[in-house]
């Protein structure tokens, strides 16, 4: 009780409803050029703010512009007011210890920790659960700013030596290293030019497997395409130079690998894709024999087969063969035809999201309406037991070997912290690791609930909505309406201290889990995809009419965020229905439909979206496209565009691009702005500091503009 009269008192403190406007705002001017491009044969298309697609690191008109929009908007983003309250209770809510699921190998354990504020998370070792952790790579001593990030990082089997990655500005592309363990001192070896790759050990720890792309041409490193990746194999303490070509396809630039070397160290799996869709080809190579070449097991992309594990020759995969939803099978490499795979864990009612293979038996998580539902086998597939999580919401880990006896896991929800447990495969009893203490914070004092509603064509479609209790349904509450909808990833409960302020602030949170989602498997996936992509906007806009009929929330109270998939989510939503939002904020997006396949990673998402050279395709792109769907005259709700200049996955373009044309176009006094984070990328290894500092500016600008009172 005395807590909830405190949080009341904070964002009591002003007693006033603010609302800031356009009218007060003069946007920087934006140049327009003559260029049009012809699309299907015949249909012209204008792209007057084309220029705005030059690298800001090249060119200094995009970059004067980018400093004019920036001192427009932090202008008035400082001036609102209870800004700082605001940051101030972001800044408190975060301040707690964060620490990740240990990673076991070498007689080692790994984690991430983070003591709260810490611009970045600390890695750790230890030799055993209850010794001392010590302090592995601190990467906070790398730059004063806090933007060059710990990425990936793998033991090798010995546990003498750690590859890990250097990220700066946060930018996709990274620089490994190897660190010995023993001594603490990093070895000379640098390995450049890896992006989507990480590394696999070769069981005599003497190095590791990884996949790079080609060194860009000069200035071209940030936007170029991404093409020509091929796997090579770095013995630790030689040049990068010397490292030996393992596999390659000249033929086709566009095929990626991911190298994966088997438990028993005797084979080499390439799992092989043409982009982000789980359809893979897998070969092998037997790294018994030094003359060996790779082996096609599996020759056509057409399904998922995700490498679980093997026993000698026979290898275990993750597949939605005949399965949309998932399953396990084994496949015998020595008699591998179809007729021969024998099925482990069969297709059931809820997703198979992931399955490892540790302490000989299988953990199999799925997804049950979005919702964690861990379940146990052994290596025939007979059920062993169901995990107690103790929490309706996340779980995630369990990873390890197939001979250790523990793995670890972590759950959350909206409202719990994450808790990380200790699991005995062989006895199923878990024990407590880490628990997250959020200060000022208390899970009873919010409702959590799932509703299921109707989309446009009858699909029923579930979203989580989570705000303080004694919610009164009067149409009056200030509503975050959040979504992705794509690449199969699925969206599911997760705390997160931004979204507890926001409840704090008497606002309430939905999470609609969209159609081009992961939640229900390749169908749901694919009902969102390519020609059928509107279906992903219709769950979108259903939701927040749903929220309006069902008195949660006003069209004048409503906002709208996602990034990423999610920023094109918010653009087609508001280009579509502009009457039934109040604000949007639209992260990293992709915004322009018809050209998002010609810049570093955007040749990938062709799998989700189409691709504008196809005419069938186009037709839809350029009907959704949210750059291209603004129009004059329309009052569109308030807008706050983020991205960052140094985003080398969804080129900062789009963004500037969109901006600009909604700056044209709005006809409303509701503000737009567009939020440019300098030495920043599409969001991975961004700094804590940056990341209150924007959500502080999110609230604050959706508190301006939807009513709330302070």
């Amino acid at each position: 009780m005395k807590q909830r009269l405190r949080t009341a008192i904070l964002f009591a403190a002003l007693l006033v409803v603010f609302r800031v406007t356009a009218a007060t705002i003069e946007y920087p001017e934006t140049k327009k050029v003559e260029q049009t491009d012809t699309y299907a044969g015949s249909v012209v298309v204008a792209d007057p703010y084309r220029w705005l697609e030059n690298d800001v690191r090249q060119s200094e008109e995009v970059r004067g512009w980018v400093e004019a929009q920036n001192e427009v908007t932090f202008s008035y983003l400082g001036k609102l007011p209870g800004r700082q309250k605001i940051k101030d209770r972001l800044s408190a809510v975060w301040d707690y210890a964060k620490q990740t699921v240990p990673q076991k190998k070498g007689g080692r354990y790994f984690f991430r920790r983070n003591d709260g504020l810490q611009n970045q998370s600390v890695l750790y070792m230890q030799k055993s659960p209850a010794d001392t952790p010590q302090v592995l790579i601190d990467p906070n001593t790398w730059s004063k700013d806090g933007t060059e990030a710990l990425g990936g990082f793998s033991a090798s089997e010995d546990g003498r030596y750690l590859a890990y990655s250097r990220a700066e500005a946060g930018s996709d592309w990274t620089v490994w290293r190897i660190r010995d363990l023993e001594t603490g001192q990093d070895l000379p070896d640098e390995i450049r030019w890896v992006k989507f790759s990480f590394t696999s050990w070769t069981k005599d720890s003497k190095g590791f497997f990884y996949s790079r792309f080609p060194e860009p041409q000069k200035g071209a490193a940030f936007q170029g395409l991404n093409l020509d990746q091929r796997v090579f194999y770095h013995r630790a303490g030689t040049p990068q130079a010397e490292d030996v070509l393992v596999h390659e396809d000249a033929d086709h630039p566009d095929w990626s690998y991911s190298p994966q070397v088997t438990e028993d160290g005797r084979y080499l799996v390439l799992t092989t894709s043409k982009g982000t869709a789980a359809r893979y080809r897998v070969l092998y190579r037997d790294l018994a024999e030094p003359y060996g070449t790779a082996v096609t097991l599996i020759d056509k992309f057409e399904n998922e087969y995700a490498m679980i594990g093997n026993d000698g020759p026979v290898f275990y995969f993750k597949t939605d063969l005949d399965a949309p939803r998932g399953r396990v099978v084994a496949i015998d490499i020595r008699n591998p035809d179809r007729a021969h795979w024998k099925e482990i864990l069969p297709q059931t009612a809820d997703n198979l999201a992931d399955v490892s293979l540790v302490g000989g038996r299988f953990i199999a998580e799925y997804l049950k309406d979005a919702r964690a539902l861990v379940k146990v086998f052994d290596r025939e597939g007979k059920a062993v037991r169901e995990v107690d999580l103790g929490v309706l919401g996340s779980a995630s880990g369990f990873e390890g070997d197939a001979n250790d006896s523990e793995t670890f896991f972590s759950v959350e929800s909206f409202t719990v912290a994450p808790s990380v447990y200790r699991y005995d495969v062989a006895t199923g009893e878990k024990t407590l690791f880490f628990r997250a203490e959020v200060k000022g914070v208390d899970p009873n004092q919010f409702e959590v609930k799932q509703v299921f509603y109707t989309s446009k064509d009858g699909t029923k479609v579930p979203m989580f909505l989570a705000y303080r209790k004694g919610l009164k349904l009067d149409g009056n509450n200030p509503t975050l309406l959040y979504g992705y909808g794509g690449f199969n990833i699925a969206q599911k409960p997760a705390f997160r201290p931004a979204r507890l302020v926001w409840m704090q602030m008497g606002g309430v949170f939905a999470l609609a889990n969209l159609r081009g989602g992961g939640e229900y498997g390749a169908e749901w996936h694919k009902a969102g995809t390519k020609l059928v992509k509107q279906n992903t906007f219709d769950d979108f806009i259903a939701a927040g009419e749903w929220l309006v009929s069902n008195k949660y929330t006003s069209p004048k109270k409503l906002a709208i965020q996602g990034g990423s998939n999610g920023g094109l989510l918010v653009g087609a939503a508001m280009t579509q229905r502009p009457d039934l939002f109040g604000a949007a904020l639209p992260a990293v997006g992709v915004m322009d439909m018809l050209r998002f396949h010609r810049f570093t990673a955007g040749r990938y998402w062709t799998d989700d979206y189409g691709s504008s050279d196809n005419a069938d395709e186009f037709k839809v792109l350029y009907g959704y496209s949210p750059y291209h769907n603004l129009k004059k005259g329309v009052r569109y709700p308030a807008t706050l565009v983020t991205t960052a200049d140094t985003d080398d996955r969804v080129v900062p373009g789009h963004s500037f691009k969109f901006a600009a044309a909604l700056q044209e176009a709005q006809s409303s006094p509701a503000p737009v702005l567009i939020r440019i984070e300098t030495r920043a990328g599409h969001g991975g290894g961004k700094p804590t500091a940056k990341i209150i500092e924007e959500v502080a500016d999110q609230w604050a600008f959706l508190a301006a503009n939807l009513g709330i009172r302070f």
